[in-house]
């Protein structure tokens, strides 16, 4: 038997690799994230959505026609199957991301070749959800709201019909380069627990969609993809600049955490928020509500978080998206769903490379049982498991069992 003190227990999968990939690299300190090679800094300044989502998918930057044949592939594919609309609608009362993972599933049922998981098939799967989701999180939220989804306008970009299709205006184009933004910094992150399950999935052979639905399932945990509202209730908590020294100290003594602060790789600032500290700022100005931003600000400078900077808990990309998602009106309850919609892209290309390997994921956990009866704390059972359910059978019931 393996002695405990010789086991190197790996929790929760934070250090070693179990492939190589081409999505991303993450760089923990200084803190920088590259898409297929490329800077997000780079890639958040001058690149769009519908730009990275090609790079994310084939590996290079686009040509100028490359980019308009995949914008017009997805223009294309953004209005949802009858199917799609009847599944959401039966999910009018529950959390948006109930409704996505299940209109996730349901696009299986309009797709003559679910089994195929060749690359090319992976591939054309992956381009029609990154259409679609938009559309199933906006029709969603309008059948909740007792209004009818409405067909997409061929002439917006991926960002604009997001924001077209949820509010049924066509709206300021600062808003929607604003999202734009927002999705391409979410596209894709690693191996973090949604890619994982995703990954797990299709290194099982299931289908593409059975795939991306378990991504879409761990997205939902609180632990990885709800810090956004999270930062907008603690700014409502706070109320005002004034109060965020208190606040701060208040939650910290009471062990609490700060959401929107620390992340499980980046040892520094995440390369992310910085891009969006700034368009929040920018964006509360020009909506006439500049505090949200100074709430946050206010918190992030407080003398405990600064101390807590120097430990590697620096901003993630959670504490400014929230303030932006706010101030464009979209529901707390959405800012997860938009998570999702900017990931499908880096959820695809992770999904083709599961595909094209021949390996199980299957992690090992070491076996400890407690100490009971019948039980050596360091060797097998002391008795045979016959003696020791015939001895369990004969003892006499008692109440309160």
């Amino acid at each position: 038997m393996v002695s405990e003190n010789k086991v190197e227990l790996n929790k929760g999968l934070r250090s070693g690799y179990y492939d190589r990939t081409e999505s991303s690299l993450i760089v923990p300190k200084p803190g920088k994230l590259l898409y297929r090679g490329y800077n997000i800094d780079d890639l958040a300044r001058y690149s769009t959505f519908e730009e990275t989502t090609y790079l994310l998918l084939y590996g290079s930057l686009p040509t100028r026609s490359q980019c308009d044949e995949l914008t017009s592939r997805l223009v294309s594919l953004r209005s949802l199957p009858p199917q799609v609309l009847e599944t959401i609608a039966t999910y009018r009362d529950s959390h948006p991301m109930d409704a996505l993972r299940a209109a996730v599933s349901a696009m299986s049922i309009s797709d003559p070749d679910v089994e195929d998981n060749s690359h090319e098939g992976i591939l054309d799967k992956g381009i029609r959800m990154v259409a679609a989701t938009p559309a199933m999180v906006a029709a969603h939220h309008r059948i909740r709201s007792g209004l009818d989804p409405i067909e997409p306008d061929e002439s917006l970009t991926h960002a604009a019909s997001f924001l077209h299709l949820l509010f049924g205006e066509h709206p300021d184009p600062e808003d929607a380069k604003l999202i734009d933004k927002d999705f391409l910094l979410h596209a894709e992150h690693g191996s973090n627990a949604s890619t994982f399950a995703g990954r797990v999935a299709a290194s099982t052979g299931a289908d593409f969609y059975s795939a991306m639905t378990s991504a879409v399932s761990v997205l939902k945990g609180p632990k990885h993809g709800g810090a956004a509202e999270a930062v907008i209730r603690m700014a409502h908590d706070v109320g005002s600049e004034e109060n965020a020294e208190a606040y701060v100290e208040s939650v910290i003594g009471n062990r609490g955490r700060i959401p929107g602060f620390g992340h499980p790789v980046y040892q520094d600032i995440d390369p992310r928020s910085v891009h969006l500290r700034a368009d929040a700022k920018a964006l509360g100005e020009r909506k006439g509500q500049p505090k949200w931003f100074a709430i946050i600000e206010a918190v992030a400078n407080s003398h405990a978080m600064r101390r807590r900077a120097k430990l590697g808990i620096n901003p993630n990309v959670d504490l400014w998206s929230g303030a932006i998602y706010s101030l464009l009106n979209i529901p707390e309850d959405l800012f997860v769903p938009l998570f999702a919609i900017g990931r499908i892209p880096g959820w695809t290309l992770h999904l083709l490379e599961q595909y094209a390997s021949r390996d199980i994921l299957r992690p090992r956990l070491y076996y400890k049982r407690q100490e009971g009866p019948g039980v050596r704390p360091d060797g097998p059972a002391a008795m045979t498991p016959s003696r020791e359910l015939s001895r369990a059978r004969a003892r006499p019931e008692r109440d309160g069992r």
